[in-house]
């Protein structure tokens, strides 16, 4: 026999239980969805009700976990030096090499690969011009007296000298040195001046004197010259 106490209190107990999961069916629906989530709901007094993942909404795209991103790495570049060329390919026994550009009128100066320095140059004239070619620096004077008698120019003839000079360092046996000429500094980077020698100022001819080694390789380019031949 069914009693109506004990009916009634069934129908209430269902109907509660019922109301719960619609609740909790609601509440998911508002929430954000999260991959793998299986909510459950624990009733005290009754077994557990477990509430299913519910399907995707149409029109509502599934979230996704954005890939994550690899760092990158800066890129390493080496520094560009606009106007400044290449790096004779000689063989050096200092790390010193030397690039002497008639076109410009420049001398630039590379230690192990790495550019150091450029400075103003005069060479010689068209009517005593420089050789183009390798020379290598030789023995050093911190003061001389140059005359054209070296190379078989009287002094006493109308292209003959004998100046005194400060800091060369002798490039060639034939005459050729890289020194202070403060005399053409106004034609250092502009002309050529010399009747073969590469002028500097006298705080570059001092540099040069004091930090260039024995067999440094200085390249001259581009003169009207002929090719030197000697060493």
């Amino acid at each position: 026999m069914f009693s109506t106490k004990s009916s009634s209190r069934r129908i209430s107990r269902v109907a509660r239980v019922i109301a719960v999961a619609t609740s909790a069916a609601a509440l998911a629906m508002g929430a954000p969805a999260v991959a793998n989530a299986q909510p459950v709901t624990i009733i005290p007094g009754l077994p557990g009700i477990e509430v299913p993942e519910l399907p995707n909404i149409p029109g509502v795209p599934a979230p996704t976990t954005p890939p994550k991103q690899k760092k990158q790495q800066p890129k390493v570049t080496t520094p560009e030096k606009p106007g400044i060329p290449a790096e004779p390919n000689v063989k050096s026994p200092t790390g010193w090499v030397a690039l002497a550009v008639d076109g410009d009128h420049q001398i630039y100066w590379w230690k192990d690969h790495k550019f150091v320095k450029q400075m103003p140059i005069s060479m010689g004239t068209n009517k005593h011009p420089t050789p183009n070619g390798v020379y290598h620096t030789k023995e050093k004077y911190r003061d001389m007296y140059m005359d054209s008698s070296t190379y078989g120019v009287p002094v006493d003839s109308p292209e003959g000298y004998r100046t005194y000079v400060e800091y060369a360092t002798r490039m060639s046996w034939d005459g050729i040195f890289i020194h202070a000429a403060p005399w053409s500094v106004a034609q250092q980077g502009v002309s050529n001046a010399s009747h073969g020698c590469i002028n500097v100022s006298t705080a570059n001819g001092k540099w040069v004197y004091d930090t260039i080694g024995r067999g440094t390789p200085i390249v001259v380019r581009g003169t009207v010259g002929g090719a030197y031949t000697g060493d």
